[in-house]
């Protein structure tokens, strides 16, 4: 059987719009590029905008590494009522006339910062006895979503437009919630809140000033890859690996390693990382290792 589309590998650091799902997005991005594989580095909801990193042939190996990153999103938190699925889509569940002061909301945030305990919201993709959370919760389901750890490097208060909402920016680890964050914070106040608006600015090396529209990559879509601008949206595979340690290779030692077999590591060549490294053979990255019991392992090799 032929394989759909031809052999494309990078990143292209995508400026999803309001209401497009994840899916969607990274099939319309696999269309323009035509490439035979696509996969993204971290869910948007629909309603949220902004930085979605979408992987394209040999990327899709590191997409846990996109996943593991730090973020960064803006986003605006309407005051009054707390909504079912903690954001403008649900219903209303509980309101208040109550409207915190720039003042209130300032002294809750030091309880946001730090590693905090944090319930995800009822209409998310956390799995529950093998079911979606958002499929249990749209059939009806009272949930109870259990607390987990997350980290929150920091959290301002950027801006109150008037007295029914706040705008904020907050930089996260993996499995933050900003709805939840949103949810929290109304409570904790006693004005209710929901996130009225989202925009993700970034994900680990993915940055706000590399993203590309919908419309600009749509102009793209009738040239050749070989076109310089097509080529420039497309960033290298290891854009998600910026994080974690390189180690050069020789022939002898790439040979053995494309054959799955481990390499001893010794003196000078044995880096003092451990877990995942970035290993390259001359200028092209040969794939992902582990270093275990001072031997590199391969995890992912790419195919390029």
């Amino acid at each position: 059987m032929k394989k759909r589309g031809v052999p494309v590998h990078g990143w292209v650091v995508f400026d999803k719009p309001l209401g497009m799902t994840s899916t969607q997005a990274v099939g319309k991005i696999r269309r323009i590029f035509d490439a035979e594989k696509a996969g993204h580095g971290g869910t948007l909801d629909p309603l949220a905008t902004g930085l979605l990193p979408i992987a394209l042939g040999e990327a899709t190996k590191t997409v846990q590494w996109a996943m593991d990153g730090r973020k960064v999103y803006r986003f605006e938190v309407t005051w009054g009522a707390e909504r079912s699925t903690d954001d403008m889509e649900g219903e209303v569940v509980a309101q208040s006339e109550l409207r915190p002061t720039k003042a209130d909301i300032e002294a809750i945030l030091p309880q946001f910062q730090g590693v905090i305990q944090q319930a995800p919201p009822a209409f998310s993709a956390i799995r529950i006895d093998g079911e979606r959370a958002y499929d249990l919760a749209r059939a009806g389901e009272k949930l109870k979503m259990a607390e987990r750890p997350v980290s929150i490097e920091k959290l301002v208060l950027t801006e109150c437009p008037d007295e029914a909402c706040a705008v904020f920016e907050v930089t996260c680890g993996k499995g933050t919630y900003v709805r939840s964050l949103a949810r929290d914070m109304g409570r904790i106040l006693g004005c209710f809140g929901h996130v009225s608006a989202l925009r993700r600015v970034s994900v680990g090396a993915f940055l706000e000033a590399d993203m590309i529209s919908l419309e600009r990559l749509e102009e793209m879509s009738h040239k050749p890859l070989g076109n310089t601008a097509k080529n420039e949206a497309l960033r290298p595979l290891t854009t998600a690996l910026d994080g974690i340690p390189a180690l050069a290779i020789s022939d002898a030692e790439a040979q053995r390693l494309k054959q799955g077999q481990p390499i001893l590591l010794r003196g000078a060549n044995a880096p003092i990382a451990c877990g995942a490294v970035l290993v390259t053979w001359g200028s092209k990255p040969l794939g992902i290792c582990s270093i275990e019991q001072g031997s590199l392992k391969p995890k992912r090799l790419f195919n390029l």
